[in-house]
């Protein structure tokens, strides 16, 4: 099998998915080429992973050399199946984790922007996939994408198979919940009384950073001087720290990088903070629920309907209003609905089928590959 994404990091929700589905296919006794154009971390004893040079100034013309590249590969290399985590052309299956970016430039950028080389490459991507001449099989995690793919290309809708949320067993609270809480309180030396607000994700940009600076400098003083956000995921924090100088939070705010110990965080926090610019599952916001902390999210997120299901969190409504987004974590900081959505996580998550996505994935791989041998 041929896996191909962009580029690896150890805390990027992509990548994880990708290294989970990957692990079950190879506990199923197939073998498995990786081609990335980079790879940030230790390659595991069972990966073959090939890091190709591919030159391009900017991102996106690196990322459509890239594409060349494998559709090359592919087509003069004898694999069982091909499946890309990012939107390239030549693949049997495709990973659908991004959003449809067609949909997402008419509805935010202007017609000078559709000019320009960025757009134009990265249409032609997703033009690879989800055209309907073409005859990739995708994988798709959000029902709300799939429609705005339908609408942009009038792909076959039988080329679309769901999927089921997918959180990594490693990513439940194992212990003493209690003292787990304590223990990272401590750590970060913050009071019992104090509320500890928690943010999760790389690209600190989309999932609003911002947003949430802001919030936390709208709260009331009584308030605010008890309060703290941390923030963990890999990305740049300096643009963000200046946000937070201009508004005078600096002192309550901390980036923590990436980290493989987040269960941790959350048993420790008092709210998930996630007002997401856009996001097409939005998986931490189960990992939360399972955690039992409560959620502030955009409902823009492909899995706030959960949270809205299960009543473990508030969500803000669209368009997304600042002040809207003051007022939910004021009110949810003084209220005690925050017990409720506690409890209401885990119950949900206990009930739902949230961690067969990998399994499920690999099914799909498994039976595209045998169809395509079949018809070989």
């Amino acid at each position: 099998m041929a896996f191909c994404l962009f580029r690896y990091f150890p805390f990027g929700g992509l990548q994880r998915d990708f290294r989970r589905i990957a692990e079950v296919c190879l506990k199923r006794g197939h073998e498995i080429q990786v081609y990335t154009m980079s790879w940030e971390d230790s390659i595991p004893r069972d990966f073959q992973v090939e890091q190709m040079k591919v030159g391009g100034v900017t991102n996106h013309r690196r990322c459509w050399n890239f594409s060349n590249r494998m559709n090359e590969i592919l087509r003069h290399k004898q694999f069982e199946v091909s499946v890309g985590f990012n939107k390239m052309e030549g693949l049997d299956v495709y990973y659908a984790a991004d959003p449809c970016y067609k949909a997402k430039v008419m509805q935010e950028k202007g017609s000078l922007y559709r000019l320009s080389p960025r757009y134009r490459t990265y249409i032609e991507l997703e033009k690879a996939v989800f055209a309907p001449e073409s005859s990739t099989h995708i994988l798709l995690i959000s029902e709300m994408e799939k429609s705005r793919y339908l609408q942009s290309y009038g792909t076959d809708e039988g080329r679309f198979h769901s999927l089921p949320p997918g959180i990594s067993a490693d990513r439940v609270l194992q212990g003493n919940s209690t003292e787990i809480r304590q223990g990272v309180r401590s750590e970060l030396g913050i009071r019992e009384d104090a509320i500890m607000l928690l943010m999760v994700g790389s690209g600190f940009k989309t999932k609003g950073v911002d947003r949430s600076l802001s919030a936390l400098a709208g709260l009331p003083e009584a308030i605010r001087k008890r309060t703290g956000l941390y923030v963990i995921g890999q990305g740049n924090p300096k643009p963000f720290e200046k946000i937070a100088r201009r508004l005078n939070v600096e002192q309550l705010v901390r980036f923590l990088g990436g980290r493989d110990d987040v269960p941790r965080f959350m048993a420790g926090a008092d709210l998930l903070l996630h007002p997401a610019y856009t996001e097409n599952t939005g998986t931490v916001l189960l990992e939360a629920m399972a955690a039992g902390l409560p959620i502030i999210a955009t409902d823009i997120c492909g899995y706030a309907f959960h949270v809205r299901k299960a009543d473990a969190g508030a969500l803000i409504p669209s368009p997304f209003r600042q002040d809207a987004f003051n007022s939910m974590l004021e009110q949810a900081i003084l209220s005690r609905a925050t017990e409720t959505w506690r409890r209401n996580g885990p119950r949900y998550i206990s009930e739902e089928d949230v961690f067969s996505m990998p399994e499920k994935a690999a099914d799909i791989i498994e039976t595209v590959a045998s169809e395509k041998s079949g018809a070989a």
